[in-house]
């Protein structure tokens, strides 16, 4: 099953979601990415008047505008490091979802200077073009590896996500309200670590692997748009959202692709190594869903949680005492801290994502 039938069939817009989306202009950066892309799908069930979809690739941008036929679609070919660019992207836009990052751990150590021009100034090019065009919201998609980062991917993306909330404390009259959505690995997605042990095993291995500890947060792309759209109906401006998530030991995780991969192929799973290479550039080996300062004042809101920014005057955000009566995020918060799931559960998540 591809990701674009999962977000067909997972996520169905309730009455909450469709009015607040119909009839607005929503522009989506990085919009031929795997977590764009599906972002401008699902938006097509939410009555929204139209759809901008913004991507420095131009091959992708013309791919996707084949699949999403539709007189709602906008292609647009541009940068977000392009200041001007943005600008014009967001003229008469309502939502601004930027999903537009470098986000490959060891190419952002190896380039770092590019990383910042995407990561950094380019969020601040687009943080000044919705300040700009007055646009309602906007929705950063950031990434666990933000939270106390080692690596130049996440510091990069927490120097994003720093800019984003302090937006709200210098846009003056303007209306714009900017929160992050912070969420781990996504399954299906591209540059997704499943795929590469697939083709590994297909290729006769070894499957190679850094650690036999290593953990990691694992979500469907279905559960990443759905908790993207539920955070941009709630906010206010400065908040964190994020979700708790299945955590996957790795080792497991390449093992039961091993097995179920070397079957399909008329191979036996024992003639497949998995070889330990080490830790790669930037790597670490477990990730945090926020930090501790950050778990003292998270909140629980059905399936979200809800970190609030440190200064709770924000303009607008006068109903922040709502948050003061939810329960406060009392979980790990850790993925070594959390019972990772069981070889079945991990297999039948990729059975669902039809990635085995």
């Amino acid at each position: 099953m591809n990701a674009k039938s999962n977000i067909d069939r997972e996520l169905r817009p309730d009455p909450e979601m469709k009015k607040f989306f119909k009839g607005k202009t929503v522009l989506v950066t990085g919009g031929t990415g795997s977590i764009g892309s599906d972002i401008a799908r699902a938006l097509a069930g939410t009555g929204v008047k139209a759809i901008r979809i913004l991507s420095n690739d131009e091959n992708g941008v013309f791919t996707l505008s084949n699949e999403l036929d539709g007189e709602r679609y906008r292609f647009l070919v541009g940068d977000v490091r392009d200041r001007q660019r943005m600008n014009m992207a967001c003229h008469g836009a309502d939502i601004v979802f930027h999903a537009a990052a470098l986000k490959h751990v060891p190419l952002c150590e190896y380039n770092p200077t590019e990383a910042m021009k995407t990561n950094v100034q380019g969020t601040q090019n687009l943080i000044e073009a919705c300040i700009e065009q007055n646009v309602e919201r906007m929705m950063f998609i950031s990434t666990d590896k933000a939270v106390e980062p080692v690596n130049t991917m996440g510091a990069s993306k927490l120097l994003a996500e720093k800019l984003v909330v302090n937006a709200n404390f210098y846009k003056g009259s303007r209306r714009t309200v900017f929160s992050i959505v912070r969420f781990g690995n996504v399954m299906g997605s591209r540059g997704s670590v499943i795929p590469f042990f697939v083709d590994q095993v297909k290729g006769g291995g070894p499957v190679t692997l850094t650690s036999n500890e290593m953990t990691r947060f694992m979500m469907y792309l279905s559960d990443a748009v759905r908790l993207i759209f539920k955070a941009t109906c709630s906010a206010k401006g400065g908040e964190i959202f994020t979700f708790h998530m299945p955590v996957a030991r790795m080792k497991d995780l390449a093992e039961v692709i091993r097995d179920e991969t070397a079957k399909k192929s008329g191979k036996k799973p024992e003639s497949i190594k998995i070889k330990m290479i080490g830790m790669r550039p930037g790597e670490r080996l477990h990730e945090a869903l926020m930090t501790p300062e950050e778990a003292l004042r998270a909140k629980k809101s059905g399936e979200l949680i809800i970190i609030p920014p440190y200064r709770l005057a924000i303009p607008g955000f006068e109903d922040i005492s709502r948050l003061f009566n939810l329960p406060a995020m009392k979980e790990p918060f850790r993925s070594n801290e959390l019972k990772p799931m069981t070889r079945s559960q991990i297999r039948e998540m990729l059975l669902k994502l039809n990635q085995i």
